[in-house]
Parts: C-alpha cells; structure tokens; sequence
C-alpha cells in the first residue's frame, strides 16, 4: 500500500473514533428504545446535544465524552513523544486530567467518569498507590477507547503494538479477558489500518502472527484453526493470554455480516442481538459486525452504531475507528468534520501520528 493511503486509513481511524464518540454524546446511554425515539426521532444522523437530566446534560452537539478526552490525551503523548512513553502518559494522567474529576460518575471533562477510570483515580489519588497498582477489574471497552491511539502508532509493527496496548490496558484495567479482548482489536485495527479486510481470512492472519511471535496469545490449533496432528508437539507460541479466541472471533462475525442467509435488520439491531450493556463481550461483536457489513461506507456504520441505543458511545467509538480505517479519511462525510469541535486540532494530531507510523520508537514504560 502506498503511504498516502496508509495514512489516510490511519488518520480515519483516529477521526473516526472522535466522530462515534461525538455522535452519541446526546443519545448516551437510552436503554428504552421507546424514549430514545421520543427525544430524538426514528433516525439519528448528525450531532446531537444532550437532554436535561441525562447523561452529558449542559454539553453541546459535536463536543467530545470523556473517552474522548482521553483518546485525545493518549494521541498528544504519542505524537510528542514520537512513540509510547507510559512514563508520559502517566505524567499526563496525574497532571492534567485527575485534577479535574473527583471519583463521582457524573462529574469530569465530557460529563461522565467511567468505573474504570474512578477507581484507578481513587487508588491514585486518595490512596497514593503507584502506577502499576491501581487497575481494577471492570469489563467495560474503556481502555479500549483510548489505545486505538496506540494502535494506529504501532499498526506496522504488531509486536510493539501488542506490547504497548497491554501494558496501557493493564494501567486501568486488569481482568485477563478484558486485556486480551483489548489486545486483539488493536491488532484488527491495525490490520485494517495495514489494508486488509475484515472478513473471514482474517483470522488466519493474526493466527499467523501468533505462531510467529509478534501476538502474544497462545496458539492451541493448527493452520487453517485445524486440530493438532496426534503426536505433534506443542505449537511454540505461547503469550501472555492463554486462549487465542479474542482473535478468531471477529472473522466469524463478520463472516456472519456477510452471509446473506444471517440478516439483522435494521442493522442498528445489532444492539439487540449482541446486547446494549457496555461490557466487552456486548461492544466488541458489534463494532465487529457492523464495520464488517459496512465495509467502505462510514457512515451507514457509524449511524447503526449510534441508534441501536444503549452503551451507543463505545459502540460508535470502536465501530468509527474499524469503519474509518476501511475506508479513510477521504471516505469520511464531511459534515462530520465540520460539526466535530476542535476537529482542525484533532486532524492535524492523527495526521502528525500518521507520519510516525514508519518510525521505529520504542514503547517506554512508567
């Protein structure tokens, strides 16, 4: 792929990601579809302000959540630094964004604080433990939300990719499945980022770069996922997560969008199918499918993401930033450039971290 494409599937990515989030800000968060179509009708399909008394009330249309905030936090230490500096990161964490939460939901940049986020804060800062000991165990996609940053920096280089992604993980969140599942939608992402398809080969793809090394899942079958061969040895690779199944799950999904005889309509009932909670296991099948059956058309994915109601937010930042790294900056409408605020700021950092991506930094740690 030449690098002008690369970049522009790297920085669609990125804004792709700012555009999902901002696109929910105002329909965050409905789990009675019934009330979401009171406040905002059938079909939403551009930025939308907050109700009173809902979540993010008092914020504008095109405003950025808190996983906004902190996506673009994670994009600003990446491109100052030239490659992950955890030591930054943290640096950032501690200085410029904990002073302005306080451990409650409902307060902070954006209007909401994740679960993940008050308790790292609270073992931060009330108790003054160290990075390193102060994730926690919720399964939500909030890391998630953030090391897409790290994954477009490292899309070329998926050893370092890996590397990074889990030890930022690991900062907020600890639960193995939630890492691995982190972990593995990195790699797709930059997969995508790389040019190639979310389909059903794609699993072979990453199943490759475990058996090479540069993934760090075990690697349990054969190629083409057949059994092992009585007698065989062990395959070699065996990584930090003991089941490579938070790879191998997404091409199934999206062989699923594919499949004409599996339809789920509209799409935005993907919601209903895979769940509306904002669980790992409910965000990551849907941004899967949807960015699957989408592939080149941004907007039909990000839009289906955004209506199906419920934890909208993450499902639209996941499904933008898969969606944007299909089909580019270029493929991106744009009206969702012009309403995003700050989106000259934003475009000029994912356009800076693109052209890092052929550097070869090293991820650092705290």
């Amino acid at each position: 792929m030449s690098k002008p494409a690369l970049e522009d599937r790297a920085v669609g990515a990125l804004l792709g990601a700012f555009i999902g989030d901002a696109l929910a800000l105002g329909p965050h968060w409905y789990y009675d579809l019934t009330q979401l179509h009171a406040d905002y009708g059938t079909w939403i399909d551009n930025y939308t302000a907050p109700k009173p008394g809902r979540y993010h009330a008092g914020m504008k249309a095109g405003q950025s959540s808190q996983a906004g905030v902190l996506l673009r936090l994670t994009l600003e230490s990446l491109v100052t630094r030239g490659a992950y500096d955890e030591a930054d990161f943290c640096r950032r964490m501690d200085t410029d964004f904990f002073p302005q939460i306080d451990g409650t939901p409902l307060n902070g940049p954006g209007g909401y604080t994740s679960q993940s986020i008050r308790e790292t804060w609270r073992k931060r800062i009330k108790l003054g433990l160290p990075w390193g000991e102060v994730g926690g165990n919720a399964d939500t996609t909030e890391a998630a939300e953030r090391i897409l940053a790290i994954a477009v920096r490292y899309a070329l280089q998926p050893a370092k990719l890996a590397a990074a992604v889990n030890s930022n993980t690991l900062l907020t969140q600890t639960d193995g499945t939630v890492v691995a599942m982190t972990v593995a939608y990195a790699a797709i992402l930059g997969l995508l980022i790389e040019g190639e398809a979310l389909d059903g080969k794609l699993a072979g793809k990453l199943m490759a770069r475990v058996r090479s090394g540069e993934l760090p899942f075990h690697a349990v079958t054969s190629d083409n996922l057949q059994a092992p061969r009585p007698g065989a040895p062990e395959a070699p690779s065996i990584g930090r997560f003991p089941s490579p199944d938070a790879l191998l799950g997404p091409s199934f999904i999206a062989q699923a969008a594919r499949d004409p005889d599996i339809r789920i309509e509209p799409a935005w009932k993907v919601s209903l199918v895979y769940g509306m909670p904002c669980a790992v296991y409910h965000q990551f099948p849907a941004a899967y499918y949807l960015a699957a059956r989408f592939t080149g058309d941004f907007e039909s994915a990000v839009l289906h993401a955004v209506n199906g109601g419920g934890q909208n937010q993450a499902r639209a930042i996941l499904t933008g930033a898969l969606a944007g790294a299909q089909s580019g900056l270029k493929g991106i409408p744009q009206r969702f450039l012009d309403g995003l605020e700050n989106s000259a700021e934003l475009l000029d950092l994912a356009r800076r971290l693109a052209s890092q991506m052929n550097d070869t930094g090293l991820p650092g740690r705290a």
